[in-house]
């Protein structure tokens, strides 16, 4: 398809810098194929599902992925910046460097500068051994394992999105805002954004509804902010992001539709993690691997009842996969209101709750 079929124009102001406080107090735009858009709050989704429904959350932590380095050639010095995406090993980590005209592969990288400038760590240091397209890099640091995750926590910083970071400077509420409040496993570089409005009361009333949680783990990557550089969607290669669903949560919701419950992944990655779990036969299995999956309109969802989802940025792979969800035309007119009636857009934004276009 055409990528141009996904763009649209967002007023910057309507780009969130911070997030609703509460983080429940959020809207809530409601999107059902066929009929007009709903205005609620995020608090409201007990209301808008049933006992017996499912959310499936993504419990992926969100590291200090961004790094601050010097790479010195012929004794002259070059400031680098490094943002991990993908771990391949207990030392080597995949990434996006800038500027990637200043690196090649076979150097040295020395990292832990401030913002300042100040404060270089001999300890953190690592050779660029590969080097591929888009400025990305392979990293094999010295250290490895917990020392190595200890040393990034220490020295690197939270990697805002880029319509964030390039209005504000990270700050000290990043760390808890950023971070969605059941978060478990260190890896991700974004966080899963629509798990960003739940709260302990808003666990307790669904809880109360008899509304099952349950987890599955992927890593999200620094890709998830790429821009769709090629004209048509066919031509797009998305990058690799590690994920898991354990043996258990598949068979719990497996169970759930059996009982004639409805699975609501609440974010596109949890949706994708469990797209890349299920077969053609729509059981979900466990999954534990890499996951490239890219959906556009004509995709046949096989996993996902309902989707609880941020606002997207234009011609992004997630409206592409949003669009295949509730159908383009639907979800054009969805942002349309949204804008028109002022939701916050992207990270620390608003939600929407969305049904499948082939819902009756």
């Amino acid at each position: 398809m055409r990528v141009d079929l996904f763009d649209f124009e967002l007023p910057e102001e309507r780009i969130a810098l911070r997030p609703a406080r509460p983080r429940d107090a959020a809207r809530l735009l409601v999107v059902r194929p066929g009929a007009a858009p709903e205005d609620r709050i995020v608090r409201d989704l007990p209301d808008l599902l049933g006992p017996g429904d499912a959310l499936v959350f993504n419990d992926t932590r969100v590291i200090p992925a961004q790094l601050f380095g010097e790479r010195v050639r012929d004794g002259v010095a070059a400031r680098i910046g490094v943002t991990l995406h993908l771990r391949e090993s207990g030392s080597r980590w995949r990434a996006f460097v800038r500027p990637a005209k200043k690196i090649a592969a076979g150097e040295r990288i020395l990292f832990g500068e401030s913002a300042d400038r100040a404060c270089l760590l001999a300890g953190l240091a690592a050779t660029v051994t590969e080097k591929g397209e888009a400025g990305e890099v392979v990293l094999d640091f010295d250290l490895s394992g917990p020392a190595l995750d200890e040393a990034i926590a220490s020295v690197g910083h939270i990697p805002l999105p880029p319509y964030i970071a390039s209005k504000r400077a990270e700050d000290g509420e990043d760390r808890r805002d950023y971070q969605t409040i059941y978060a478990r496993e260190d890896g991700a570089v974004a966080a899963p954004t629509a798990g960003l409005h739940f709260t302990p009361e808003l666990f307790a009333r669904l809880d109360a509804l008899d509304v099952s949680r349950h987890f599955v783990t992927l890593h999200v990557g620094a890709g998830t902010f790429l821009p769709v550089k090629a004209d048509d969607t066919a031509e797009h290669k998305m990058h690799a992001e590690r994920g898991e669903v354990t043996a258990e949560t598949a068979e719990a919701l497996n169970a759930v539709r059996a009982r004639g419950g409805r699975v609501v992944a609440v974010g596109t990655t949890s949706l994708r993690l469990l797209e890349s779990a299920t077969g053609e036969d729509r059981v979900i299995r466990p999954f534990h691997d890499a996951t490239r999956i890219f959906i556009t309109p004509g995709y046949r969802f096989r996993a996902v009842d309902a989707l609880m989802t941020n606002f997207h940025l234009p011609r992004s792979t997630l409206f592409m996969l949003v669009s295949a969800f509730s159908g383009l035309e639907t979800m054009r007119a969805a942002y349309a209101h949204a804008i028109a009636t002022g939701y916050r857009f992207y990270s620390y934004g608003d939600a929407s709750l969305l049904f499948p276009e082939s819902a009756e």
